[in-house]
């Protein structure tokens, strides 16, 4: 046999077997190397494993390559020669190329990837199935790209070299199996190695700020304000156990972030009432829907601490919002509704509350929607709305949505009345525009919001020695509690008052536009209707005689 017997000849075709062997090197030349080179097989099988190996684009050596090349041909029993075992562990390799970590999923072959480390756990022992078996070692590693991060487990060897090796900010180079872990996906490594030469955009920081919040930090410290609190709850998960989740959100200076908490965790979320001071330890940053999450899992830690964090909010005027946009508003509630509920599609019950603010520019109604509803806000208090959606809402009128992404704070009014708070604001008599403080955090609402509050307990009235009174844009103890005072002082008088139907109920509120009044009535009116009423104003409430 020359070697070229298995040669096919075309129809008629009695070339000789040189002559096929030419023809056969034409067509098929890729094979042809392999066969001529019997003799010297061992340089030629390395030059087509050599080809295939250049064109791609890999980390692993080529020793390893080759190896894999060997057993795949074995693997196949001849089926396939050198060339085709190598093009397929090319492909396998090609599959196993993550470009970011967020293309890792479980399921996947092995995988390699290049990120930053920004956590690195203790060392954990373990006992292995087999008692004859040395006992087993693991360090948790927390490596991070721009686009999220992943938990990596280092075994035995790893282990060790990485607790004297690693360190936090170095970047590395992993090669692993993916899996779903108990607090989400994992990379059971199989090799690290650090790349000096490569970046990754991921910043660790010893404390963080909620501006310097990144996809994928972890072992994140933040100390922020408590804006608002959600309820507990609970999910099905796909291996049937049942997990929860609840919510707290925090701000700081630099803005605001909504902390999820898991599981053992979620019990923090009732521990906690807006205003106070917060440490989030340990925690994960991912996203929701376009928004950046801080997550608190078995590792993380919630605890109160006693240092002073300002919140700003930046609220938009009522008078300036537009359909469609998500904005933060504040101001002093004229309006509230009872709760409803509903039914939704899916059968189970949902439920809404209505309440209408008032700044200095406007007024609008705010629908608040399952466990915001059940907020404790009254007739007079100063709120902020963070993170609601405006609407098209009732009689062409703009309305705000605040939904599960939303914050509701009801503001301390005792904070602000005596001029100590946030707001700092001067106490109500003082003329003139001085101020104890400035108007900043959410005691920047004082102004706003203690106006609106007063209108809607005792009106715009003024001091009878010309100074500011009840409606004073002076903070303060000018606030709904001072004006409410100054008025009570005062004998009362009979009055007459026009204006919209702005709640019905007890009390009832009418508004003209400037003004806003509290009105006892047992009259059967509807919402929109415009009245006039007259009868003794006393605390701030007209007592109404008459209602036409």
């Amino acid at each position: 046999m020359d070697g070229y017997d298995d040669v096919p000849t075309r129809d008629g075709d009695a070339a000789a077997p040189a002559e096929r062997a030419r023809r056969f090197d034409r067509e098929t030349p890729a094979r042809t190397t392999l066969i001529r080179g019997l003799d010297n097989r061992r340089g030629t099988r390395m030059g087509v494993i050599e080809d295939v190996y250049e064109d791609l684009d890999t980390d692993v050596e080529f020793e390893e390559f080759e190896a894999a090349v060997e057993d795949k041909v074995e693997q196949m029993g001849g089926l396939a020669d050198e060339e085709t075992a190598a093009m397929l562990i090319a492909h396998e390799l090609r599959d196993e190329e993550a470009e970011t970590i967020a293309d890792i999923e479980p399921g996947m072959n092995d995988v390699k990837f290049l990120g930053k480390v920004t956590s690195i756990g203790d060392i954990r022992t373990f006992e292995r199935d087999d008692e004859e078996a040395e006992e087993g070692r693991v360090c948790n590693v927390d490596i991070a790209d721009a686009s999220g991060s992943v938990r990596v487990a280092l075994w035995d060897d790893m282990a060790a070299a990485a607790e004297e090796q690693l360190e936090v900010g170095q970047v590395l180079r992993v090669m692993g199996r993916p899996k779903e872990g108990y607090s989400g996906l994992e990379v059971s490594a199989d090799k690290i190695e650090p790349d000096e030469d490569a970046e990754v955009d991921v910043q660790v920081l010893d404390t963080y700020r909620v501006e310097d919040l990144s996809l994928g930090a972890s072992d994140v410290d933040l100390v922020g304000q408590v804006l608002d609190t959600d309820s507990i709850r609970t999910f099905d998960r796909d291996d049937g156990s049942e997990g929860r989740v609840a919510n707290l959100t925090v701000g700081d200076e630099t803005g605001r972030v909504r902390v999820t908490l898991w599981d053992g965790k979620a019990d923090l979320a009732e521990e906690f009432e807006a205003g106070e001071v917060v440490e989030v330890g340990d925690g994960y940053v991912r996203e929701r829907d376009g928004d950046l999450e801080l997550h608190v899992g078995d590792r993380g830690t919630v605890e109160r601490v006693d240092e002073d964090v300002e919140y700003v909010p930046e609220a938009t005027d009522i008078a300036e919002l537009e359909i469609d946009e998500t904005v933060d508003i504040g101001g002093g509630v004229i309006e509230t509704d009872p709760k409803r509920t509903f039914d939704r599609d899916d059968g189970s019950e949902g439920q809404v509350r209505n309440v209408r603010i008032k700044d200095d520019t406007g007024e609008i109604r705010v629908a608040l929607w399952g466990d915001k509803a059940d907020r404790d806000i009254e007739l007079a208090d100063r709120v902020v709305f963070t993170d609601v959606e405006v609407q098209d809402g009732w009689q062409d009128d703009l309305e705000a949505s605040a939904n599960w992404r939303s914050t509701v704070t009801v503001l301390d009014e005792g904070s602000d009345a005596a001029g100590g708070g946030a707001g700092g604001t001067s106490s109500a008599g003082t003329e003139g525009d001085d101020r104890g403080a400035s108007d900043t955090g959410l005691g920047a609402f004082a102004e706003d919001g203690q106006k609106a509050a007063t209108e809607a307990v005792a009106g715009e009235t003024g001091g009878d020695d010309g100074s500011s009174g009840a409606g004073s844009e002076s903070g303060g103890a000018g606030g709904a509690g001072g004006a409410a005072a100054a008025t009570a002082e005062r004998s009362a008088e009979d009055v007459e008052f026009t204006g919209t139907v702005v709640q019905t109920g007890d009390p009832v509120v009418l508004d003209d536009g400037q003004r806003t009044k509290s009105v006892e009535t047992d009259a059967s009116l509807r919402l929109g209707e415009e009245i006039t009423v007259r009868g003794t104003e006393r605390d701030g409430t007209i007592d109404a005689d008459d209602v036409f």
